[in-house]
């Protein structure tokens, strides 16, 4: 049942063509938001902390400094309000989470070692 699962999973993810990211990379993501009877696209920038899943279910989670506060979002990348990723900066975060990047202040907060891959 699990076979049949995943690859149904790996069927529906060939439809979407976001570029592939890691963790450590800069990123936005345009996300739909739905006012009343408005809808808009909204631009998220940040840092990819944390990758997780696969196919369908794979999310990831960014964070952000403004005013010198951090934030943080997630998005599932199969979700159909995701309208599309686009890379800014390629890093090399050299562990799966960033979560020490939480207790840093200022621009060290979003020090990662940039590559040009």
């Amino acid at each position: 049942m699990s076979q049949f699962i995943e690859e149904f999973e790996k069927k529906e993810i060939a439809e979407t063509n976001f570029p592939q990211v890691r963790v450590g990379d800069t990123v936005v993501v345009h996300k739909q938001i739905s006012e009343g009877k408005k809808t808009r696209i909204q631009r998220f920038q940040g840092l990819i902390i944390k990758k997780t899943g696969r196919f369908v279910r794979e999310s990831i989670t960014l964070r952000k400094i403004v005013d010198g506060v951090g934030v943080e979002k997630s998005f599932f990348l199969s979700s159909p309000l995701v309208k599309d990723i686009e890379i800014v900066s390629k890093g090399k975060g050299r562990r799966a989470r960033l979560n020490y990047l939480r207790d840093r202040q200022g621009k060290a907060a979003l020090r990662v070692r940039k590559i040009d891959r």
